[in-house]
């Protein structure tokens, strides 16, 4: 008797493919696999909870309907739907041009957790301050680089941008936040 596999152990190709041959339940668990961060990069760009969650929910359908389209990259899955979001954040503030620019949302919207490794709450509260004041594009490069994880490749993948782009975009993220955050203190 052939048991059915355990799709929370299949990688995110294998998943992939067997969404793309009709099968639910792999999509289900690239689903549970990318609704968290999905929507935390959704909340980090607009700062609303319940538009977050419509953009995640429009994201994952965007998704389900290019499947068949969708094709291996070196950079993945989840760079492929880190660009949806981008695109669906775009076409937000498109649809929403009366609602005010991340840039001058209240600081609350963008949440940071203090860490372990001794970040406390001033640090992330100026931190979240000066993430607000970056351009959009460096603010996605930061959320995906540092808060997400991704490697410099599934940013570029992501952000369709060559990866020295990216690290430009980086670099010039980093000084500004370096000169916002030094300004801090003076």
């Amino acid at each position: 008797m052939m048991l059915e596999t355990d799709v929370s152990v299949l990688a995110d190709a294998e998943l992939v493919q067997r969404a793309q041959e009709g099968e639910q339940r792999a999509f289900g668990e690239l689903y549970r696999r990318y609704l968290s961060p999905i929507y935390r990069y959704d909340y980090y760009r607009v700062g609303n909870r319940e538009d977050a969650e419509d953009i995640t929910e429009l994201v994952f359908l965007r998704a389900w309907q290019a499947l068949p389209r969708y094709r291996e990259t070196e950079a993945g899955f989840q760079a492929w739907l880190y660009r949806i979001a981008r695109n669906a954040v775009i076409d937000y503030y498109r649809s929403h041009r009366n609602h005010v620019p991340l840039e001058r949302a209240p600081v609350s919207a963008i949440t940071l957790e203090p860490d372990a490794e001794g970040l406390g709450r001033e640090e992330v509260e100026d931190l979240r301050q000066a993430l607000v004041e970056l351009p959009d594009e460096q603010r996605d490069v930061v959320i995906l680089r540092f808060i997400e994880g991704f490697s410099h490749g599934e940013v570029a993948e992501a952000l369709n941008k060559s990866e020295g782009a990216c690290r430009m975009i980086q670099l010039r993220a980093l000084k500004a936040l370096s000169s916002i955050l030094g300004g801090k203190g003076e």
